[in-house]
């Protein structure tokens, strides 16, 4: 827990709505935790929060919550659950030369007629700037969307000029600020700022903002180190449900508890559930010499089983499951993985010059390594004539793939 909580989505100051960084991500409804400890409070965690409190149910359901998956229950995230906010800034500089030409921005009313002569695909990408050539703020981006339109003279070709030439004479190209993203990766233009730096260069910074709603394979984690990915988002008809009709908004499966001993993850939920009750926090500082009995206690005399028990109804046929099963609120985490973020493809794109080869990494558009376990797997699953495509250099260069 101690690494993941770095990677936690929360609040992370008062002016985290003013500030232009790289990359920053926001919890949209934090809560403070029910279960606290003194050096939370010491450290002021319930002013700057970054979970939320959502009742779990420990139990096999379903099957998708095999190996640490989690199910989720739908209407939960459809009432905010597990929201974030992706703030990410993209940014271009307008420089001046040594042999007096500079960078200019192009605006789309610049009486060139350019509209005219501009393909379509063009146009489109073009869509969301102003006339001044900057993007506006509000705007709704699609990745591939220009952000500021920039021309760079030819003649400087990485910051070595030649010979000074007069204005009409200086030929540009085009480097455009674009919008990169993953398919899907819309996002809202949330701050435009132009600034300069020491040397007063123009620079242009714009902060891209992007909803977040919680998907298959997005991370959560409490706080005792049992994360787990989204293994199925689950309409709220088919959730198991208590006596009153309550319903989790998580199950987790049973078999991650064993093994790991995380007790305290256990305990946490007796206590929250207590305090919930009693209308109280409950202090999970370590040694204070509170047993589980006593929270046992409590919640017994709030008219629950001592063990945070409870029966519940199968919600696909409504027959009551066979075992009683632990549930009770628990402060879950959302973390900084998110498959968005994550998700690579690739058919035909870039290459190498040399090789031949497709370029490496998600950020060049680069290919996966087929190894020889990928192979195995290709074999299991009865896909040889692509093995055969893929391997065989012969048919590959014949159909320059």
């Amino acid at each position: 827990q101690c690494a993941m909580g770095k990677q936690a989505i929360g609040t992370i100051g008062y002016n985290q709505y003013n500030r232009v960084d790289t990359l920053l991500y926001l919890m949209l409804y934090p809560m403070k935790p029910l279960v606290t400890t003194r050096v939370l409070d010491l450290v002021n965690f319930d002013k700057l929060p970054a979970g939320q409190n959502a009742i779990i149910a420990v139990m096999s359901y379903s099957g998708y919550d095999i190996e640490d998956a989690v199910v989720l229950n739908k209407a939960s995230v459809d009432r905010g659950y597990g929201r974030c906010m992706v703030m990410k800034k993209f940014g271009t500089t307008v420089r001046r030369y040594a042999n007096n030409t500079r960078d200019r921005i192009r605006g789309t009313a610049e009486g060139e007629g350019a509209w005219e002569n501009i393909s379509a695909s063009k146009k489109n990408n073009l869509q969301a700037i102003d006339s001044d050539g900057i993007v506006g703020v509000g705007r709704k981006v699609e990745p591939k969307f220009t952000l500021v339109r920039k021309d760079t003279p030819k003649n400087t070709i990485d910051g070595i000029e030649y010979e000074q030439q007069s204005e009409p004479d200086i030929e540009y190209q085009e480097s455009n600020l674009v919008y990169k993203a993953p398919v899907g990766g819309d996002g809202v233009v949330d701050k435009v700022l132009i600034t300069s730096n020491q040397d007063e260069t123009i620079m242009i910074k714009i902060l891209i903002r992007q909803m977040r709603i919680p998907e298959l394979g997005d991370k959560f984690s409490s706080r005792h180190g049992q994360k787990g990915t989204i293994g199925l988002i689950l309409p709220e008809a088919n959730m198991p449900f208590l006596a009153d009709g309550s319903k989790p908004d998580i199950i987790i499966n049973p078999h991650a508890i064993p093994s790991r001993m995380t007790i305290g993850q256990l305990v946490e939920c007796i206590m929250g559930k207590a305090g919930v009750c009693l209308g109280r926090y409950g202090d999970a500082t370590p040694f204070n010499g509170i047993q589980v009995n006593e929270i046992g206690d409590l919640l017994e005399g709030c008219g629950f089983e001592r063990n945070a028990n409870e029966i519940m109804y199968n919600g696909r046929n409504g027959g009551q499951l066979k075992c009683s099963i632990f549930i009770g609120p628990t402060y879950y985490i959302r973390l900084k993985h998110m498959v968005l973020d994550k998700v690579h493809s690739r058919s035909i794109g870039p290459r190498q010059a040399l090789t031949r080869q497709p370029l490496e990494g998600r950020s060049r558009d680069g290919g996966l390594k087929i190894g020889e376990m990928e192979k195995d797997s290709m074999i299991a699953h009865g896909a040889g004539q692509f093995l055969k495509e893929r391997l065989n250099s012969e048919l590959s260069e014949r159909t320059g793939k």
